[in-house]
């Protein structure tokens, strides 16, 4: 378990599948930028998990970004397995500008990805998506800059979830 150094990291949702038909979220660590132009992001998924299957099947995904109103609901996703979890959380699931995976309503920001390369790390694959659109609560960026005071969740370990200090520090 040392790959906990790294750790907190910021806590996001990966949806996959499509609406209407077979959909999953996941809670996910490990999601990060990788470039600004184009906009692409990647997101670390073991094969083991129900959402690797979606995102190989339909070649997109979404990134959501969660506040802490949603911390029970990223627990869930995070901690079961499989498309019934749904039905346990308050999410609401709507249709994406650009792609066929659904976005949620609730996030502080949806990103959505469509695949444009993957490839397989150890026990994790790392698939690469180009934000073809994205949509945000603008009191959650104003000016494109991230507020701290929207509830940004960082993962800790197991259950423990922090979040950002409203307090900004400048060299």
């Amino acid at each position: 378990m040392s790959y906990r150094l790294l750790y907190p990291l910021r806590t996001y949702l990966v949806v996959s599948g499509r609406l209407g038909e077979e959909v999953n979220v996941m809670a996910a660590d490990w999601v990060m930028l990788m470039s600004v132009e184009p906009f692409v992001v990647g997101v670390g998924v073991s094969p083991k998990r129900y959402t690797h299957g979606l995102i190989k099947r339909y070649g997109e995904f979404v990134v959501s970004v969660p506040s802490t109103d949603m911390v029970r609901d990223v627990w869930i996703v995070g901690s079961e397995s499989g498309p019934g979890k749904l039905a346990k959380t308050s999410f609401t699931l709507i249709r994406a500008q650009k792609v066929g995976t659904p976005i949620i309503r609730e996030a502080l920001a949806n990103l959505e990805c469509r695949v444009i390369d993957s490839l397989n790390y150890g026990d994790h694959t790392w698939f690469v998506g180009e934000v073809v659109a994205y949509s945000y609560r603008e009191e959650a960026f104003p000016g494109m800059v991230p507020s701290l005071e929207a509830g940004f969740l960082a993962h800790l370990t197991r259950n423990k979830f922090a979040t950002f200090e409203k307090r900004v520090i400048t060299p």
